[in-house]
């Protein structure tokens, strides 16, 4: 039905196009047939009464017909009476050209024939329907990219043994009925960016050998009132017509968030979408062989209804991966790469918070950056250039206009944070430290390698705050108050947002006690100054703890900048042995 409608819209474009190619076709016909003669020669044949008809135009040339049905063109002579003279001859005189006069004839039938055809088709109901549904179109299709399973999904061992029922579900809905068990209609996905949760769904797909209909939430929001839930209604009924199929809906927020209380404050179309999703959901049979999986990564914004019993049963959080999950997501990034020495156990490690897409990032860096060498493997020389280039950016190639008394800047600043982190957190290990700048626009950086911790304590987040500021205390040390630079503006931008955490939500602080400042904030305007002055002086403090450290240890920290204006780049090797060739204090 479709393909016919389609041909109907079609036909009348067709029609015009083929009338333009047919008067260019018979341009260049007529041109190469019709010959030239001199005019004595059609004097000739007027004298023998030959001719038949004179095609008569304001050109130089004008077309002569014979009796013999043959043509040609002779000069016009453009007279007065030449006109008059033919036709007392009986021979016919046309003003117009004989080729576009017959090319005229057909692109008039043909495009008239294709007016008729158009105004016919929108007056078809189909195609008055078609046209209404025309902004509620939307290709729906089961994906037919490759087929992935649970193999393909390393880590999150907990949220794949979730799902794994829903899978069986899906494969032996007998066996479950026996029990008068209903399988789960919906299944939130929540976590992190970059986390696997969309590779999760479509493992669950894959697992289940069902068909797999992927759309985002900002499919459904349109600008027109009941497009969204028209599209909602669609894709249901489509993914009904297999029995069995896995719908999987990612950003839901975008169509799912908390309805507003009052209209003024709501969004009918998002509203209005919304509904019907919960209504499709709601109207499913228990053995439908439907599931529907979300993924979001804001879970606390989404509306009370959704996330119910009998709508959205089960809410599993995908969480970064571990030291182990890191190691098998990495090898299953490397599984087809030449790859030779990598230490895997290694990388687990300096990897610490990175998701499972950072990681696949990471790996093909590796891979682009060994193939541009043209090396044969891929080695941890190559992972060492992807990790700087992941965490901080490219190298800067052209560094002529770097002045040294910036190198200088530099070299004590990241010295600073180096040197802090290795004192206050020595189970931090300091993987490099660089005043080479990079394209994200730091003028150098130092990488440290956190350690995997569930739990952060009031005492750990402390030190890091130190570690953030130690870089603007360095130079404040070595160059004095009035020489400080804008260099620690992004160091002063994380510790202030660690501060104010500390003590408006994690109960660490004293102005807000054991309260949260985004609870009360439904309530009540909290007391913000007092929460903005407690933040300031406990910041103050951390910051002379820090100069404290650093002049009490400056004979470390003038010996590291001095090597790191010399190398440019030191890494963990370098930094053990400059901090055991002298005594520090803490």
């Amino acid at each position: 039905m479709k393909k016919y409608i389609r041909l109907k819209i079609m036909l009348p474009l067709i029609l015009i196009l083929l009338s333009i190619t047919s008067l260019i076709v018979f341009n260049i016909y007529s041109g190469k047939k019709v010959s030239t003669k001199n005019y004595s020669s059609f004097s000739e044949d007027i004298k023998h009464n030959r001719v038949d008809k004179i095609y008569l135009t304001n050109s130089p040339k004008m077309t002569i017909k014979l009796k013999d049905g043959s043509t040609y063109k002779t000069d016009n002579p453009r007279s007065s009476d030449f006109k008059e003279k033919m036709l007392s001859m009986n021979i016919q005189v046309s003003e117009n050209s004989n080729s576009l006069s017959l090319v005229n004839t057909l692109s008039f039938i043909i495009i008239s024939s294709a007016f008729i055809t158009f105004i016919l088709s929108m007056k078809s109901p189909s195609f008055a329907s078609n046209k209404l549904k025309g902004v509620d179109a939307m290709e729906l299709s089961a994906s037919t990219e490759k087929k992935y399973t649970f193999n393909n999904v390393a880590g999150n061992e907990e949220a794949k043994e979730s799902v794994q029922d829903i899978v069986d579900f899906l494969k032996n809905p007998d066996k479950y009925a026996r029990y008068g068990a209903r399988m789960p209609r919906g299944i939130i996905l929540y976590g992190e960016p970059g986390t696997g949760k969309t590779l999760l769904a479509k493992a669950v797909a894959g697992e289940a050998s069902v068909p797999f209909y992927a759309m985002s939430g900002s499919d459904f929001v349109q600008v027109y009132v009941g497009v969204g839930a028209s599209r909602i209604r669609n894709l249901f009924k489509k993914a009904k017509s297999h029995g069995k199929a896995v719908i999987f809906i990612d950003e839901i927020d975008a169509i799912g968030k908390k309805r507003a209380s009052s209209q003024s404050n709501g969004n009918d179309e998002r509203d209005q979408t919304l509904n019907a999703l919960l209504t499709e959901m709601s109207g499913f049979n228990d053995n439908s062989g439907i599931v529907v999986i979300a993924a979001t990564n804001r879970l606390d914004v989404l509306d009370s209804a959704l996330l119910r019993p009998g709508r959205f049963d089960r809410h599993i959080e995908i969480t970064l991966p571990d030291t182990s999950a890191r190691e098998n997501i990495l090898k299953l990034h490397f599984k087809n790469k030449p790859i030779k020495n990598i230490d895997f156990k290694d990388w687990s490690k300096k990897t610490s918070y990175f998701s499972g897409a950072k990681l696949e990032s990471l790996a093909n860096e590796a891979a682009i950056i060994a193939c541009k060498n043209g090396d044969p493997f891929i080695t941890d020389i190559h992972m060492d250039t992807a990790f700087s280039n992941v965490i901080a950016g490219y190298e800067k190639k052209d560094r002529s206009s770097i002045t040294d008394i910036d190198k200088k800047i530099t070299a004590y600043h990241e010295s600073g944070h180096a040197l802090v982190s290795m004192l206050m957190l020595p189970n931090e290990s300091v993987s490099k430290v660089t005043i080479i700048p990079s394209t994200k626009g730091a003028g150098g950086y130092t990488l440290s390698v956190p350690e995997d911790r569930l739990y952060q304590n009031k005492s750990y987040l402390e030190k890091r705050i130190m570690v953030l500021l130690a870089g603007r205390a360095s130079e404040e040390i070595t160059f004095g108050e009035d020489h400080i630079t804008t260099g620690a503006y992004s160091d002063l931008n994380q510790a202030t947002d660690l501060a104010l955490k500390m003590i408006s939500e994690y109960g660490m602080g004293n102005s807000m006690g054991l309260l949260s400042a985004s609870a009360v904030m439904n309530f009540i305007k909290p007391p913000s100054d007092n929460i903005i002055n407690e933040c300031k002086d406990y910041i103050n403090d951390l910051y002379a703890k820090t100069k404290n450290l650093l002049n009490s240890n400056k004979h470390i920290l003038e010996n590291m900048s001095l090597q790191l204006l010399a190398r440019e780049t030191l890494y963990t090797d370098n930094l053990d042995e400059i901090l055991s060739d002298t005594n520090y204090k803490m």
